[in-house]
């Protein structure tokens, strides 16, 4: 499909003339003014790249583009004027992050050419971006497993709140997802280098000791640790690193990035839900809890909680044989090995180091010949390495 862009002009003439010239081209689109421009692209985007005028009524070029660059990041901006003076390019530049500075008239070989360069630049930009999160996905997705097969009570509470999440996001709508799924995957990271007794304790709702509770409350800290150090992992090891804790107002060193807040947010609640599930309340009962412990937080957010499908997670409850287990299965029991040592926790998803794991021990005679799971009747996108 070929990428759209959008021209916004308070002058119908012109878009006329950008439309027959550019038209078999270009995939293109007009709005008359900033205002039908902003509505456009809210309708109908994202768009590859965005041109605008720089004076309109109502709501300029420079307002318009900015707009489309908080909404959109990843749109290339252009502006056309007539004044190109210099206050109105610098100020263009630093608000808007325009890719091109073009003054009327612009007749149509430089506007064709730079309409290619734009198109050039979205798609290395986007083809970054896709590299990036399907990179880092796959890679912590192993990352995970792995570590879930070592300490699996702990992985097992960040697999069920990667699926709370995943469906939370989906249903704010919020843009790149992933890296609140990978948040929530990463989020017991730190719980490795804890005695698997104070893990298991955490788990069974146990009352800790005072050094082990000290412990187990600095996990978070240990997980940032560990990601900050690998380059474009920064924001997600500050969501783990606060987990445990409201935030209030931005403090000395805190990001000012409202999503990076906001994904804070989300991981903490998503785990408290967690918790609450664990512990026997119902989905309702979890989100009405949390919505008034946490009444300055998006509604949307506890609304999502509370639309959670149970068939998505829970349909098909039933008993399947070791050798009858299935990658995509989620497990509904503690499974334990017949010395008491806990191989896989509920709410786990078969996976396939997992599934060979569980066929180990089984062919050894040291757990159950059997184990409840769930058929879940949608796959999660995040499982399947989209993002």
């Amino acid at each position: 499909m070929a990428e759209k862009i959008l021209l916004v002009d308070d002058d119908a003439n012109i878009l006329d003339g950008y439309r027959r010239s550019l038209g078999r081209e270009f995939q293109m689109e007009t709005a008359l003014g900033g205002k039908e421009g902003l509505r456009l692209a809210a309708e109908s985007g994202p768009y590859a790249v965005v041109i605008s005028d720089m004076r309109m009524p109502e709501i300029d070029g420079l307002q318009l583009l900015s707009g489309v660059k908080a909404q959109w990041p990843e749109t290339i901006r252009i502006m056309l004027t007539g004044n190109a003076d210099i206050e109105t390019a610098i100020n263009a530049i630093n608000e808007g992050s325009i890719f091109r500075f073009l003054s009327k008239p612009c007749s149509k070989e430089v506007m064709a050419k730079t309409l290619t360069a734009a198109l050039l630049q979205y798609r290395l930009v986007t083809a970054e971006k896709q590299l990036l999160e399907q990179t880092l996905s796959g890679s912590i997705q192993v990352l995970t497993e792995v570590l879930s097969l070592v300490n699996p009570a702990a992985f097992g509470r960040a697999e069920r709140a990667r699926r709370y999440i995943h469906h939370v996001v989906t249903s704010m709508n919020l843009g790149h997802p992933w890296q609140y799924e990978v948040a929530a995957m990463m989020s017991q990271l730190g719980c490795v280098t804890l005695p698997a007794e104070t893990i298991d304790a955490v788990y069974r709702g146990e009352k800790l000791t005072p050094a082990e509770q000290a412990q187990y409350d600095a996990h978070p800290r240990v997980a940032y640790d560990l990601l900050s150090k690998i380059p474009r992992l920064e924001p997600i090891a500050w969501m783990i690193d606060h987990q445990n804790a409201p935030l209030s107002k931005a403090g000395p060193g805190d990001p000012q990035s409202s999503d990076i807040r906001r994904g804070a947010e989300i991981l903490r609640l998503t785990l408290a839900y967690e918790k609450l599930i664990h512990k026997g309340h119902s989905r309702t009962e979890a989100a009405h809890t949390l919505s008034l412990q946490n009444k300055n937080f998006s509604p949307d957010f506890f609304q999502a909680l509370v639309a959670l499908d149970p068939n998505a997670e829970e349909g098909e409850i039933r008993k399947s044989r070791i050798e009858d287990l299935a990658l995509g299965m989620i497990v509904q029991q503690e499974v334990r090995t017949s010395d008491d040592v806990l191989l896989v926790s509920k709410g786990q998803e078969i996976t396939a180091p997992l599934l060979l794991k569980l066929k180990n021990f089984h062919a050894r005679r040291l757990i159950a010949k059997d184990v409840t799971i769930s058929l879940p009747t949608t796959t999660l996108a995040f499982v399947k390495g989209a993002s």
